[in-house]
C-alpha cells in the first residue's frame, strides 16, 4: 500500500489500482502506464510540480494527461503566480515523499495547491499515478479533485 491509495480507502473513494512490470531503463513513465494498461492516453494522467515566481519552494502540482506539456504560463495564472517553471525533481521527491515517476498527486507529505487539466471531467474515471512506478490508481476525476482540493483549469494548450 502506498499513502496514495490509503487515502482513497480512508476516504471510502471509489478506485481501482493497476499494477504493472515498469522497466527500469524506461524513463517515459507516463507513456509506459499507458501501454501496459492498453489505456486512452488522454485519461492517463501525470503528476508534475512547478514553481512560482522563481522561489523555489514556492510549489504547487499540475496534473496533466501524458501525452500533453504543461504550459507553465497557463499553470502560473491558475496558481495566482506571474511566473512558474519546472520544479527540482530533488525538490519534488523530497516535498512529496515519492521517486520521480511514481509522483501521486495524492497523499503528499506536504498538501500543496493542486490544479488538474480540465479535460479530466470528460471521463468517469482517469489513471494517476499511487505513489511507485508501476502502479496506477483509477477514480473519478471529482474524487481526485476533492481528496487533493484541487481545482480544474486549463493547463496545456
Amino acid at each position: 500500500m502506498t499513502p496514495a491509495i490509503n487515502l482513497a480507502k480512508k476516504k471510502k473513494i471509489a478506485h481501482t489500482v493497476h499494477q504493472y512490470h515498469h522497466d527500469a531503463n524506461n524513463t517515459n513513465y507516463g507513456l509506459e502506464a499507458v501501454e501496459a494498461l492498453g489505456q486512452d492516453p488522454k485519461r492517463v494522467f501525470k503528476t508534475l510540480l512547478f514553481c512560482l515566481n522563481g522561489v523555489a519552494k514556492d510549489l504547487a502540482v499540475a496534473v496533466i494527461p501524458v501525452d500533453q506539456k504543461l504550459n507553465l504560463k497557463l499553470a502560473a495564472k491558475a496558481a495566482n503566480g506571474k511566473k512558474a517553471e519546472m520544479a527540482n525533481p530533488d525538490i519534488a521527491q523530497k516535498t512529496t515523499g515519492y521517486v520521480v515517476g511514481g509522483i501521486s498527486p495524492l497523499g503528499q507529505k506536504k498538501a500543496l495547491p493542486t490544479f488538474v487539466h480540465s479535460s479530466a471531467t470528460s471521463f468517469e474515471t482517469i489513471c494517476v499515478s499511487a505513489g511507485k512506478r508501476g502502479l496506477e490508481i483509477e477514480l473519478a476525476p471529482k474524487d481526485l479533485a476533492m481528496l487533493t482540493r484541487g481545482q480544474f483549469a486549463d493547463l496545456c494548450l
